[in-house]
């Protein structure tokens, strides 16, 4: 077991993961309106597949009616693992409504709201703190299917917050004072998938209909060709990198454009955002990831079968942080400082909360247990402790010191 000194110092261990299920097949309809693009136009990017698997409005993963993270899900989110997430993120809410001024309105906006067990979270830790900014707050989600947003009105409205909560800001173009979040959202824009070469070069992994394939439904693989645009060797030579001959990678040029949606979002305050990744030098390095990071997760199984069960898994890739960071500057933000989730939480005092949550007598064994094995999980750095916190702000005081980064190991 690898030794965790942020778990140490709070007691606590890993558990194991949860039992897999029987893969399901692709959806048949959108598999083949894939296809059928494909016949029409020839070979496809992986981003364009990637999309459709995805966001489709009829058959993409992210739009069906079920919501997908969550125990009984694909995948689980620190969120969903425990609101012991949004409470330590409550107080660098706070932080940065004093740093502001204390204005009125405050505006939390989060992209990918799901079904709102962040923004609960996030609320109930202002509620427990008592912060003032909850008299101004106006909390703007942001979500890819409108009935998650119904679902989640409906949780804050039973949790109390009914009143914060502001529905139509989240579509007014004018820049905000606030704060804007996004929980691993990055990692499911579409990539493009390309391979180094021999000479240096690149070419592109294309998404085809897989030769003689029986079944009723369409089935797809890869074939390589030369890259659609050149604005995918263009960023690796930004970044200084150049791929090993035969070493696959994957390019997220979508990232730029939504980095610069969000900072065009922002007036003044802060961009936050926590997703797994990696800074570019150890992103491509091809002794280490040697085959890319694409992954498709379903019932809590990390596999690499991108083609599999199109539309009914999530297809993921690893942040380029450097990108990420690139594109918030050129936008005009300011980087405030790059972290892991192990030292966002320990820095907002995750340890304090779990300690608190411990010594109520109101607090259930099951409940204690629970409680211990996610925040065990949000800090394991072999899981998700070393998920990557970008912070980027605007119009923030040029001396500030942003409380997620001040870390400091728990004493033991």
């Amino acid at each position: 077991m690898t030794h965790d000194p942020f778990a140490a110092a709070l007691g606590l261990r890993r558990v194991a993961g949860l039992d897999p299920r029987p893969a399901p097949s692709s959806h048949p309809a959108l598999a083949a309106k894939i296809a059928g693009e494909i016949r029409e136009r020839g070979p496809m990017t992986f981003a364009r597949f990637m999309a459709l698997a995805l966001y489709d409005p009829k058959g993409g993963y992210y739009t069906a009616e079920q919501a997908r993270p969550g125990r009984e899900g694909d995948f689980i989110t620190a969120p969903e693992a425990h609101p012991i997430f949004g409470w330590s993120l409550a107080r660098q809410v706070h932080q940065v409504w004093e740093l502001l001024g204390c204005p009125d309105p405050f505006v939390l906006r989060e992209h990918g709201a799901g079904a709102g067990a962040l923004a609960q979270a996030i609320l109930d830790g202002l509620a427990r703190d008592g912060s003032g900014v909850l008299h101004g707050l106006r909390y703007q989600p942001v979500e890819v299917e409108p009935r998650r947003i119904e679902a989640l009105a409906a949780r804050l409205a039973a949790a109390g917050h009914g009143a914060r909560l502001d529905l139509a800001g989240a579509a007014d173009p004018a820049p905000l004072t606030g704060l804007i979040l996004g929980n691993e959202v990055l990692d499911a824009l579409p990539v493009h998938r390309v391979r180094g070469l021999a000479d240096g070069g690149l070419e592109e992994l294309f998404v085809v209909e897989a030769a003689g394939a029986a079944e009723s439904v369409p089935a797809f693989e890869a074939l390589a060709g030369p890259p659609s645009t050149p604005a995918l060797a263009a960023r690796l030579a930004g970044e200084g990198i150049t791929l090993r001959p035969g070493q696959d990678a994957e390019i997220c040029l979508a990232l730029d454009a939504w980095v610069a949606d969000r900072a065009a979002e922002l007036g003044r305050g802060l961009l936050l955002l926590v997703d797994y990744g990696h800074p570019a030098p150890e992103l491509y390095d091809g002794f280490k990831r040697p085959r890319g990071t694409l992954l498709a997760y379903r019932h809590h199984r990390a596999l690499d079968e991108p083609f599999a069960a199109v539309g009914r898994q999530d297809l993921t890739a690893h942040v380029d942080v450097t990108a990420v960071q690139r594109a918030a500057e050129a936008a005009g933000l300011v980087t405030a400082g790059i972290t892991t989730q192990a030292e966002l939480l320990t820095s907002l005092g995750a340890g304090e909360l779990f300690a608190a949550l411990g010594g109520d007598p109101a607090t259930a064994p099951e409940d204690y247990l629970t409680a211990r094995s996610a925040l065990m999980r949000m800090l394991d750095p072999a899981a998700m402790g070393k998920f990557r916190v970008m912070l980027m702000g605007r119009g923030l005081p040029p001396d500030c010191r942003l409380r997620a980064l001040d870390f400091r190991l728990p004493r033991r």
